[in-house]
């Protein structure tokens, strides 16, 4: 069971970030700032998507609001509403950062856009997130996880690799674009702690994905003319998966010739460890498909602990599967505090991911649970008297 630690402070103690966004990517880069040590407002509606759905107890503390939304504290105003509206603003007032993800009209219609607030506090960082680039043909279309994998291609490279286009199973685009936003807005804190003026940044998902998406992916087609095509190779190769061992599933990764030498000698097959395909000085990038039904046909020679032993003594790369039901029975889980419970004070018993980095001097900490709508309306609002 994790304690919470109310009043420990992180590497971000002392900044204060307003979080006018909803869903899931503004909200976890204000999490992860707030996870730091900032002073995380969020400024909500009960209309919010990620209190919609699943809940234990409390209407709106679904899953995900659950696990984007703690280390803040929870206003609700009406921002169409004009004294609650300037309330909203002078809480932006008194702010170092503001993330939103609303759409530029509206914003503007509000009087929230970039230059309406700077005017008030120049100092301010500003990101906004969005789905395309506020310059192009596409500033006002909708966008979700889903079509940002489509027009970032990473849905050509499933196509391309397995055949089918699939989306992947998680939403990398809105989690990608949190990251991005994070720490974009903690460059822009060090050039305003340096100048002491404030910017906008503008945070585009698909800009974002693609860039992502392109660092191995663009391969062949670096060079101008083209030296060969897209699609990084080895994740493209056909059976590129993790495998199964005599009892479960692990991922198996000879890289270099000794490494398939002695994967192959372990599985108890000499003659492909003699192949001249293992024997040279590196290993022939052509051969992937190859090679990698090999590992597969192998594989069941041991189960994956003794697997385990062989990779480790042979620097072979291996890592059994994670089955996320049962993530925090997994040894490396429980003893880095990377998956524990908490006591919330509204949903009882709750199981919270942990804070991944670590700090010798300012370690980041879990302050606050995920708050209900509005619960610290009326504390945060008395600090502007």
């Amino acid at each position: 069971m994790t304690d919470i630690t109310p009043t420990a402070a992180g590497p971000l103690d002392g900044v204060r970030v307003i979080d006018l966004s909803t869903v899931v990517m503004g909200p976890y880069a204000a999490q992860i700032m707030g996870d730091l040590g900032a002073d995380v407002i969020k400024i909500e509606s009960p209309a919010d998507t990620v209190r919609v759905g699943q809940y234990r107890t409390t209407p709106g503390m679904t899953p995900l609001n659950l696990n984007v939304n703690r280390n803040k504290r929870s206003v609700a105003l009406n921002l169409k509403d004009e004294a609650e509206r300037e309330q909203a603003l002078k809480l932006i007032d008194t702010a170092d950062v503001l993330i939103t993800n609303m759409r530029p009209g509206a914003l503007s219609r509000l009087g929230m856009n970039y230059a309406d607030v700077a005017a008030r506090n120049p100092r301010l960082v500003y990101a906004h997130a969005q789905g395309f680039r506020s310059d192009s043909d596409q500033a006002g279309n909708a966008a979700y996880d889903e079509t940002v994998q489509a027009s970032s291609g990473l849905v050509d490279v499933a196509n391309r690799a397995l055949g089918e286009p699939v989306y992947l199973p998680t939403i990398i685009g809105d989690k990608v674009s949190s990251l991005t936003i994070a720490y974009s807005v903690l460059a822009a804190l060090v050039h305003r702690d340096k100048t002491g003026e404030g910017q906008q940044i503008e945070i585009p998902m698909t800009d974002t994905l693609l860039a992502f998406n392109l660092v191995e992916h663009l391969a062949g087609h670096t060079y101008e003319p083209a030296e060969g095509p897209t699609g990084f190779a080895l994740s493209m190769t056909k059976g590129h998966a993790a495998v199964r061992t005599k009892d479960g599933l692990a991922c198996v990764i000879p890289y270099n010739p000794k490494n398939f030498r002695d994967f192959f000698a372990a599985a108890g097959r000499p003659e492909l460890a003699a192949d001249p395909r293992v024997n040279g000085e590196a290993i022939d990038r052509a051969d992937n498909e190859w090679l990698t039904a090999q590992i597969a046909a192998c594989a069941p020679a041991l189960t994956t602990e003794e697997w385990a032993e062989v990779c480790a003594k042979h620097s072979i790369p291996m890592a059994p599967v994670l089955e996320l039901d049962r993530a925090y029975e997994d040894s490396y889980v429980r003893d880095g505090h990377l998956l524990d419970t908490v006591e919330h004070p509204s949903e009882g018993t709750i199981r919270t991911v942990g804070i991944p980095v670590k700090f010798s001097a300012t370690p980041g900490s879990i302050r606050r649970l995920a708050p209900l709508a509005g619960q610290d309306t009326a504390e945060v609002l008395a600090e502007l008297v």
